[in-house]
């Protein structure tokens, strides 16, 4: 979300307030509010969480910066294991009543913790209570960390609530340790991280139909560029449309077309097994399972169609299993 650095802060949040589950142009006010990205959603995040859901006195809300931090800062590029409308799906059973979206720009990066709290916490959303995870910072150059925001929320007679960092047999349960196991394609882990299978979700678009032609037609997924994937390879995975709940079992080709065209950028292919129907148009969720093996170029076309046909049978046992 590009924010022009013109912009006063008081213009720039009444603009952007992006509240999904209730979707009015500005936040419910006086609020209760968990501050921090919440990307994955994980044990850790409902903790923190649980700490303001039963506030008598304010919207319970989730306050996170979009883009991140590091996007502008450092020009990094900061994919995100739930992108906003996701997020909001989530965070609904656990009673939070509105997403706030903070554009973050060079303006707000330069607001000191103080002038963070006071400005953004107390005048803009008219904070009741607080919650964070121990490691929170804010502020220009993160400064700001729990200690500070305790004695801030003090002074003006602010409830807030600290929670310790949750830990597992392997260490912290953090949105990097699922990152990590996505790029190895350890779905179970990620799942185990989460709390939930891992998905993503995409608009059917209209490829070059070579899959037809050899037999096995696939549903060429068009992905919002910010949403964090596993690493590339084949993957027994289940499909379902946005619109209902049947699942499909398929196979999933994530990456580019090393043998049809080695050229092509990386993509994403589904393939229902056993099944023909015109997804043209319409949105999928995709939930990989497990990784069948990695992209190979094949010597011809009788090669790959064998490959895919050995793929979908280990696929549907695979899914079959469950």
């Amino acid at each position: 979300m590009a924010v022009s650095q013109t912009c006063h802060l008081s213009e720039i949040f009444a603009r952007f307030f992006l509240i999904p589950l209730s979707s009015p142009t500005q936040a419910k006010l006086p609020t209760a509010l968990a501050l921090g990205s919440f990307d994955g959603l994980h044990a850790g995040h409902k903790e923190v969480i649980k700490q303001i859901t039963d506030h008598q006195n304010g919207v319970p809300t989730i306050v996170s910066f979009w883009p991140h931090p590091r996007e502008v800062l450092y020009g990094e590029s900061r994919l995100r294991l739930d992108l906003p409308q996701e997020k909001a799906l989530l965070l609904e059973p656990l009673g939070i009543k509105q997403l706030v979206l903070v554009p973050f720009d060079n303006a707000l990066a330069g607001l000191s913790a103080e002038e963070f709290f006071h400005q953004i916490l107390v005048k803009q959303l008219q904070a009741e209570k607080i919650a964070i995870g121990e490691n929170f910072r804010f502020g220009k150059d993160r400064k700001g960390d729990s200690s500070t925001l305790k004695d801030l929320c003090k002074q003006e007679g602010i409830d807030i609530s600290i929670v310790p960092i949750l830990k597992d047999d392997h260490g912290r349960v953090s949105s990097s340790r699922i990152r990590e196991s996505l790029k190895r394609s350890d779905l179970e882990t990620t799942k185990s991280l989460l709390g939930r299978p891992y998905n993503f979700r995409g608009v059917v678009t209209t490829g070059k139909g070579l899959g037809s032609k050899i037999g096995w037609p696939t549903a060429n997924l068009q992905i919002n560029g910010r949403k964090f994937l596993p690493a590339i390879g084949v993957y027994a995975a289940w499909a379902k449309r946005t619109t209902e709940e049947k699942l499909f079992p398929a196979v999933m080709n994530l990456g580019p077309q090393p043998t049809i065209d080695p050229t092509s950028p990386s993509a994403i292919e589904v393939h229902l097994i056993n099944e023909t129907i015109d997804l043209k148009g319409e949105e999928l969720i995709i939930e990989p399972i497990k990784k069948l093996r990695e992209q190979k170029k094949f010597k011809s076309l009788e090669e790959l169609t064998q490959q895919i046909c050995f793929d979908a049978d280990l696929a549907k046992k695979i899914l079959n299993e469950l």
